[in-house]
């Protein structure tokens, strides 16, 4: 474990420090086992803009892409099985990790294609399929918390299969995530699934929010709307752990939880600070409560690592203030309502466009392979 002063302190609180980040270069070179030595990580999460960089750096995944355009692999089969196998080397380097946090952490993270993010049932495919190619237990797969999703989270974990809900932006929305997570769970344990062995965190985006309430708050120009600039996005997660506290105090909590199950961890996402004028680690240091999870960009984490200043929880004795921001918002006339269903959208569209970007790069370097491979064959 770290020795960082901020690391160890978040630690101590409660949270477990994920990497947003992966990358075939990280995991031959052994920097992400660098990472969990040196620097406390102990998940990683990926989307589809990280495997797009990971395939545009460097020449790691040449052989793989020879061998596929040899085999005649679509780039569809290509970009599976190359996040696939990503992903399974994240999970066996991260597997001591799992086995000394009692199957806590030691997670990696793979999201179904996000162009599925509305149909339900070809999610739940996906999500089996995943599942199956990883073939690791401590995998954790990633579904969006559409109203599509809500039902396909369910679904799946009714299978035993382990989630990790993605761009949760609402605090209604969470609480569906929550009720889809607690029936997956009611449903799981008629099908016989050991409750012990399923897991799940839900994804919080955070900068998001901050950066599209900010703007129209720039748009409304006054001193009180400026006076409310970067509060937004911690306000909102500073709700969406007490949302979570109230669920996880059920007596339906407690029924699941004496057949074993494990709670839905809150994930604080998007953590890295798009402002320049608000401090690096806003989103970590403000965002520290038991039994959560925060994946860092790289960038951030070093940030921690080099000046973040944890003073333990700053989120439960919060609640009121929180309330408070958001009220005042509502007051200025910006509709959290409106602000939450768009970043759900954007969130949705970005993550497409990144996987078609991915497919774009994945089917340029499938070309090139075919090119070697035919020059070979002459």
């Amino acid at each position: 474990m770290t020795e960082n002063a901020a690391l160890k302190a978040l630690a101590d609180n409660g949270v477990s420090v994920w990497l947003d980040d992966l990358s075939r270069e990280r995991i031959e070179t052994g920097n992400l086992q660098e990472l969990i030595d040196s620097k406390g990580v102990v998940g990683v999460t990926t989307n589809p803009s990280i495997f797009q960089a990971a395939l545009a750096k460097g020449d790691r995944y040449d052989a793989d892409l020879r061998t596929f355009a040899a085999e005649g692999k679509t780039v569809d089969e290509t970009v599976f099985a190359l996040t696939t196998s990503d992903v399974r080397s994240a999970c066996d380097i991260l597997m001591p990790v799992f086995e000394s946090t009692n199957h806590l952490d030691g997670r990696v993270s793979i999201e179904v294609d996000p162009r599925l993010a509305h149909d339900t049932a070809k999610t739940v495919e996906e999500a089996k399929k995943l599942r199956e190619a990883v073939d690791r237990p401590n995998a954790l797969i990633k579904i969006p918390a559409t109203v599509e999703g809500l039902s396909a989270i369910t679904q799946v974990m009714a299978e035993g299969i382990s989630v990790n809900v993605t761009l949760i932006f609402s605090l209604d929305r969470y609480r569906g995530v929550m009720n889809a997570f607690l029936t997956g769970l009611e449903q799981a344990r008629e099908n016989g699934k050991d409750l012990a062995s399923i897991a799940s965190v839900a994804s919080f985006f955070v900068s998001r929010v901050d950066t599209e309430v900010d703007k129209r708050l720039d748009a409304i120009g006054t001193d009180e709307a400026k006076a409310l600039k970067g509060k937004a996005a911690v306000a909102n997660a500073r709700l969406a752990y007490q949302a979570y506290e109230e669920v996880f105090s059920t007596p339906r909590w407690q029924n699941l939880e004496d057949d074993g199950a494990k709670k839905q961890r809150p994930l604080w996402a998007s953590t890295g600070v798009k402002d320049p004028a608000y401090s690096d680690t806003l989103y970590v240091t403000e965002l520290v409560a038991p039994n959560t999870v925060n994946t860092m960009p790289e960038k951030t984490l070093d940030a921690v690592v080099d000046h973040g200043e944890v003073t333990g929880d700053t989120i439960t004795g919060a609640y009121a203030d929180a309330a408070d921001v958001l009220d005042a918002l509502e007051q200025l006339g910006i509709s959290y309502a409106d602000v939450t269903a768009q970043l759900e959208r954007e969130g949705v569209e970005k993550f497409e466009t990144s996987w078609n970007e991915l497919l774009d790069e994945a089917q340029s370097d499938l070309d090139l392979a075919r090119a070697d491979v035919s020059q070979g064959d002459k």
